[in-house]
This record gives structure tokens, sequence and C-alpha cells, in this order.
């Protein structure tokens, strides 16, 4: 059934489930830019006043605010970061404190002021630039390199380049409920909330939203990755909105969700990655960040109080995604980082260390070697974490029908209560998370790299991890048929858990195990210089890099698998 499900996707072309690119939401946003910015600062600046109503506590976060934005210009500027910024931060400096001995009065107005352009250049800092003559550019930028580099790998001819026998759903498999998708994103509004590993993730979604014949979605994507020229075009191009992590000040934070929850009230599709950064360790992630996430349940509410109790209101479906990797380009940093903070407890932060050449030495890569990448698609939750059906119906654990409005319901009115709503919200995480591990695919690679880590594991109990990394090369060598013995008995009960329909399985992992076994030391970290995992002259099991292997090797933490080797 897999198998059929998966060509069938492989093979269909989808028809787009809006005529033309000025019926998308997020090109309405972008033709309105200026009127939206003004909304989602007046919204903010509401928020803001809610959160902090007396003029003492909005001065001290005014001035909470100036000292955080110059320390990080000091510490940590990025070359995207526009060149006024310095100038722009020490004339608000110098205005709040030229307020310190005014009237109360003039204090309170002008501190207002202050306010107001502070947020006014966050949300047009933010705010997406989408335009419907770049976009179709890039698209068709993308497909026609994409696909004439993955010709010239499979043809080996430099004339492969220049025909078109071959397309990139050859190389990237879409899987799951690519059906259900069309339906909600036809229905009501979509957010999807992928996995996330590597710089790639951002394109990578906006070639699979197009090809599914889906609207272009608007999305977050780090500040960091406009650093590299080339992805800031394709992600100015496909609808892009930026999220500065950087930034923690509360009045930043509560402007980024303003513009979320207005965007996704208003119909735009919307994309972020709830993990908020790359995953460091190279495992599924656990701990979401819950800031955006929080902004569907919001938007969903406000719909819901903006509407009469019998009237039809649009949906906001949440629809989590996994993104299934053979190989990380960023792995060796990544895992470095992940090992600097658990060793040393110590925060490093995020550093943009891959320019355009790194990015198209990549991409190259990826199409010249025999490595493949698959999406699979989570099915539709409503913005409490239950299931939808094909007609975007919300379902309890029995499969009947309830009606999200519902939870918004106090005396009778729908009502905000954000003490609530942050319970929503980490419901809605939990599920995505578990989710996540569901949908899953498991690869011959992530096989292969959690046996020899884990056999490894159990051959030397005295040591903690750290220990164990340290051990020289000479020391790390598995006999092959000890090794082939356990990736079969593992491999069974990944079985076992796709039966229980608590993971996915590639179709490859099936078959004659050595097949798959040297499919997976053939593929696991394909693209770095020191492998994690081949096989050496006596035909045995080595690492020539121990903490790439535990990277990889993450990608199956938490099915407690460990107990079977």
């Amino acid at each position: 059934m897999e198998v059929l499900e998966e060509k069938r996707n492989k093979n269909k072309k989808y028809k787009p489930i809006l005529d033309g690119i000025p019926d998308w939401p997020v090109y309405q946003l972008s033709r309105n830019r200026k009127e939206f910015i003004e909304e989602v600062t007046r919204h903010a600046i509401e928020r803001l006043h809610a959160m902090r109503p007396e003029s003492r506590a909005l001065a001290d976060e005014l001035e909470a605010t100036i000292y955080r934005e110059q320390n990080r210009l000091k510490r940590n500027r990025w070359r995207v970061d526009p060149k006024d910024e310095p100038r722009f931060w020490a004339n608000l400096k110098n205005e709040l404190v030229e307020l310190t001995n005014q009237p109360e009065e003039t204090r309170a107005k002008a501190e207002e002021e202050l306010l107001k352009r502070i947020v006014n250049r966050y949300a047009n800092e933010i705010a997406g630039n989408f335009k419907a003559t770049s976009y179709k550019f890039t698209r068709e930028l993308v497909k026609f390199w994409f696909a004439r580099l993955l010709n010239g790998a499979r043809i080996k001819k430099f004339g492969g380049f220049f025909r078109n026998q071959y397309t990139l759903r050859d190389k990237i498999q879409i899987v799951g409920k690519v059906k259900s998708l069309r339906n909600l994103a036809s229905k009501g509004t979509v957010v999807m909330v992928p996995t996330h590993f590597s710089n790639l993730d951002s394109i990578l979604i906006g070639w699979v939203i197009h090809s599914l014949g889906l609207p272009a979605f608007i999305y977050g994507a780090g500040l960091n990755l406009f650093n590299i020229k080339i992805f800031a075009y394709f992600m100015n191009s496909l609808g892009a909105y930026k999220v500065d992590r950087r930034k923690k000040n509360l009045i930043y934070l509560e402007t980024l969700k303003t513009y979320s929850t207005l965007a996704i009230q208003k119909g735009a599709h919307s994309l972020f990655f709830p993990g908020g950064t790359r995953s460091r360790s190279g495992m599924i992630e656990k701990q979401l960040k819950l800031g955006l996430l929080s902004t569907a349940i919001e938007a969903q509410r406000n719909l819901y109080a903006q509407a009469a109790p019998d009237e039809p209101v649009r949906k906001i479906f949440i629809v989590p995604v996994t993104l299934n990797y053979h190989f990380v380009l960023e792995a060796p940093e990544l895992i470095e980082e992940y090992l600097h903070a658990k060793g040393a407890d110590r925060y490093f932060p995020e550093q943009d260390k891959y320019g355009s050449w790194q990015l198209v030495r990549f991409l190259f890569k990826f199409f010249t070697k025999g490595s493949s990448i698959s999406v699979s698609i989570g099915p539709g939750l409503d913005i409490m974490g239950n299931y939808v059906d094909e007609d975007g119906h919300s379902l309890d654990a029995r499969g009947h029908r309830i009606h999200t409005r519902d939870y918004f319901v106090s005396s009778g009115q729908v009502v905000e209560d954000k003490q609530r709503e942050d319970e929503y919200t980490r419901m809605l995480g939990q599920k995505i998370v578990s989710e996540y591990h569901r949908i899953n695919r498991v690869f011959a690679s992530h096989l292969v790299a959690f046996v020899a880590f884990e056999m490894w594991q159990k051959k030397h109990p005295k040591l903690d991890l750290f220990g164990l990394l340290r051990l020289p090369e000479e020391e790390l060598e598995l006999l092959y048929d000890e090794f082939r013995e356990t990736c079969k008995r593992v491999r069974k009960e990944i079985y076992r858990l796709r039966k229980d329909g608590k993971v996915y399985r590639a179709t490859h992992l099936k078959g004659d195990i050595d097949v798959v076994i040297r499919r997976g030391l053939e593929n696991v970290g394909i693209f770095h210089l020191n492998r994690p995992l081949i096989r050496n002259r006596k035909g045995n099991i080595i690492t020539q890099d121990l903490t790439l292997l535990y990277y990889y090797h993450n990608r199956l933490a938490g099915y407690g698998l460990e107990q079977f080797i």
C-alpha cells in the first residue's frame, strides 16, 4: 500500500487549487503591504499596552529594548542588518534620556511615539515582499537548474545538463496525506509545520508547495539566512517573512506574533519551523517554540469572535511535515554546537557559516550523487490537535464530529483567555511532536547509523557520551556478521512499529538485508570528507568520524530501539 501511494504521488501532476496568482492570499498581502504593516503596528501596540498597562512599565520596556538592541549590535552584527541600525537606536536612547525630567503627560506622549517608531520598524523588517514576477522567475529558475543538474548526474555527460529526461520528482519523493492537504488548503487556511534540519529546508518546502498545486505560503525564515544573497533572493521571491532570533525583547516578539496572527486570520497559508532553528543534534524535535504556534490559535479565536454563532467560519488547519535526508551539509558544525552546549552548558549564538559558493557546491553534490530526499505529509489537525476528516471537520478520539468554536466559549460568548490558550498551545505542540515521530520515514542510512553507534555504546558501557566520542578509531570496529544480525533485529522492530502506525519507513528498507546495509553505508553522510560509516578491507564496519555518526544515529532516537541492540 505504501509503495503504491508513493508511486502515485511521484507520478501525479497536480492542478493548481486556485486559478491565478492574483487570487493567492500571499499576493493580496503584498499588494496591500503598506496598509497591512500599519495594521500590524496598530494591533501590536494594543497588545503591548494590554500587557504593560502602566506608563512606568512601558517605559521600562522601551529602555530594556534599546539597551538590548545596542548590545546586540556590539556583540553579534550581521551583514543583513540595516546600515542605519546604530544611529537609529542611539537616537532613541538619547530621546528617552531627555524625557527623564519632562512632565508625566509630555513624557507619556513621547514614549508612545517612540514605541510606535520601534514597532513600525520591526513590522517593516519582518514583512515579506512577495512579487508575482519574481516568484515566477524563481520558480522556473529552480526547476530549470535542478532538473539539468539531475540530468547531468543521471546521464553522466555534459550534454545531459541540457536535456529534460528526468524531473525533480525522481529525486525528491513526496509521500503521505497529499490529497488531504490539497483539500484542506481549498477549504480553509493551512499552517504547515515541518521539521528543520538544513538551510535547504525553506527552498525544498517552497518547491513542494508549488509542485502540489498549492498557492505560495508565507513562511518565517531566519534573518541570518538573508546574509546569503542567493538565499535572500529565493526567499524574498517565495513569500518569506523574516524572523530574527537574536531579538528576545517583548516589543519585537509581540510584533512578530501580531504579524503572523493577522496574516493567518486573513487567509494566508503559513509555514514555520516550530523547532525554532535547525536541529543541532540530528534528533527530531521534542521541544517546540510555542510563540508562533500560538498565533494560529489566536487567529482562529479571532475569526470565531468576529462571526455570529451560526455563521460559517474559515477554519485553520495544522499540517505536520517531516523532511527526511540521508545527509545534512551543516551536520559537522551543528553537532559540534550541540555537544559544546551539552558538555559545557554554554550558549553559542547562531552564526552564518555558509556563503553562496558552499550552497552551489552542496546542490551540485546533491544532484550528482545517488542520494535522495523524501517529504512526509502528515494528517491535518485542527488548532486543538484533533484530527480532521477530508472535509475539514474536527473529530474526537472516537471519530465523532466536534466544534472547535466551543473551546473558546465562556458564558455563551467567544472570549480571550490567555491561560486557557497557553494550555491549548502546549497540547498542540505535544501533538505535533507525536506526529513527527509517527510520520518520520526511516531510511537505510538511519538504520545503519543507529545500529553502529548503539553497538559501540554497548561495547563500552562504562564510558559516557563524551568518553565514547574520544575513543581512538582503532578501537572502533564491528564484525560485519554481528552488525548484520543486529540490523535485521532492529529492522524487524521498525516493521512492527510501522504496522502499529508509529513510524513510516522508506520502501528501500525492504528486501535483502545485505543490500539494505550496502545502500545505507553508501548514503549515510554521503557528502562529508570523513565518512561516518564505511566497511574496511576486512569487510568490517568502521567510522572515520564518530561524532558525525552520532548526529545521524540520533534520527532514530525516541523509538525504544536501543533494547534490540
